[in-house]
């Protein structure tokens, strides 16, 4: 992806998170001199087999920094602290260098067990399906104007008062939502808490902004990572049952601190056939004991959660949305190999609304329950594709699967993931 005419690419989910992005953007780590994450917070799981039988999970930090890549957490993030330094600690403890390697944006805000406290009990009421890591609660901090940044450590006392009117508060809303004394929040433990992070999370704190732009300027290469998929931004994606920051590629600008004409391409993550976790529509779902199936040939358990994804087939409404609301220039299609022992695959082309046929995406999770797929099917290629590292070498039947996704897709296919280790990919 990068060249003379790409040095600031964008890397989204396509689908609904789970994508694959953590092994897509440690491929192409291999080339950037700078990996930026510009949203959400722990909430996300990326999954990076590196070979040899090492696996890594991480919540938080930039996949990139497995390459050795200077890695960026960006204000768009919204940050656990403890959680960050448990991640930092356990990459250190496997021999992963990160001393020098980690910048956070100065203008990030903090995830506080408040937070969690809050999303668990909403959770428990809504049924969203939440992670329960705080996220949505830490955003409405932030929107409401009465967050507290990673900057804001520099003047702890007052960032400690603010933490005490926050509990405070929380409180009196885990109070109505039902939770008993036991479960609230310790305004003096937040005060504390803030207090043994600050002289660890100071260092790391910067103008990530400043960071990219100057790195853009002398001519390095720069991949701003996302999190979730594009079905999941809390303007585009299936509301309410959405995450609460924007997922998709206008996010990213934003989220980083450039502007947009900073950006050369957007690739686009997708699975061969399509994933969810937690509540809401998902209309190529398949059958239970095909879903079942799929589950376990592709472990799809969520990384973060361990909660079963739901699963089902290839939907091209699906993603010809998420080519237009990205901007997608390419798109890299993970988990090919999943698919190696079915005879037939279905791939849904369209959708059937009250007898009429669409092939958009409905704005209202109503609507979109209502639909049924249609549904062109291609036969299987009942052959193992792990070995395979060239597009010419794919069994003739994977390779129309592939260029039929591209065409229905509407954007030229990058990359082929053909198993879970990072040397398992084609790049076309």
């Amino acid at each position: 992806m990068f060249g003379p005419k790409t040095q600031c690419v964008v890397v989204v989910g396509a689908q609904w998170g789970d994508e694959g992005k953590g092994k897509v953007v440690d491929v192409l780590a291999e080339r950037a001199d700078l990996v930026v994450r510009y949203q959400g917070g722990a909430n996300a799981g990326h999954t990076v087999d590196t070979g040899e039988g090492k696996s890594f999970v991480l919540h938080q930090i930039p996949s990139g920094i497995l390459q050795g890549a200077v890695c960026v957490m960006g204000n768009g993030v919204v940050l656990d602290p403890e959680q960050l330094f448990a991640e930092l600690d356990a990459l250190e403890a496997r021999g992963v260098r990160t001393d020098h390697k980690l910048h956070i944006s100065d203008r990030a805000h903090l995830t506080l067990p408040y937070h969690k406290l809050l999303d668990r009990a909403r959770e428990k009421k809504d049924q969203i399906g939440t992670t329960g890591r705080g996220i949505g609660p830490t955003y409405e901090d932030k929107y409401g104007r009465r967050g507290v940044r990673v900057g804001d450590l520099r003047n702890l006392a007052r960032a400690q008062e603010a933490v005490r009117a926050r509990v405070a508060a929380a409180n009196q809303m885990l109070g109505m939502l039902g939770a008993a004394s036991a479960e609230q929040a310790d305004p003096e433990e937040h005060v504390q808490l803030l207090e043994r992070l600050a002289p660890r999370l100071l260092p790391l704190a910067v103008d990530a902004g400043r960071v990219v732009w100057e790195a853009l300027e002398r001519g390095e290469a720069v991949l701003l990572e996302g999190a979730q998929g594009a079905l999941l931004d809390v303007d585009h994606g299936t509301y309410p049952y959405v995450t609460s920051s924007n997922t998709t590629a206008g996010g990213a600008a934003v989220g980083v601190g450039i502007g947009p004409t900073a950006i050369d391409a957007v690739l686009g993550v997708v699975k061969a056939y399509t994933t969810r976790v937690g509540n809401g529509p998902l209309p190529t779902e398949a059958a239970p004991n095909v879903a079942e199936r799929i589950r376990e040939l592709g472990g799809e358990f969520g990384a973060t959660t361990g909660r079963p994804r739901r699963c089902g087939w290839f939907d091209a409404v699906v993603v010809r949305y998420a080519v237009r609301v990205n901007g997608l220039t390419g798109l890299a299609v993970t988990k090919l190999d999943v698919l190696d022992t079915f005879a037939e695959i279905p791939v849904g082309v369209g959708y059937r609304l009250d007898g009429e046929i669409i092939d958009s995406m409905p704005a209202d999770v109503e609507t979109i329950a209502r639909v049924e797929p249609i549904y062109e099917t291609v036969p299987g290629w009942q052959k193992k594709l792990s070995e395979v590292r060239r597009l010419a070498d794919l069994p003739a039947a994977a390779r129309a699967y592939v260029d039929r996704l591209q065409d229905l897709a509407g954007a030229p296919i990058r990359y082929v993931s053909v198993g879970t280790r990072r040397d398992q990919i084609i790049e076309v």
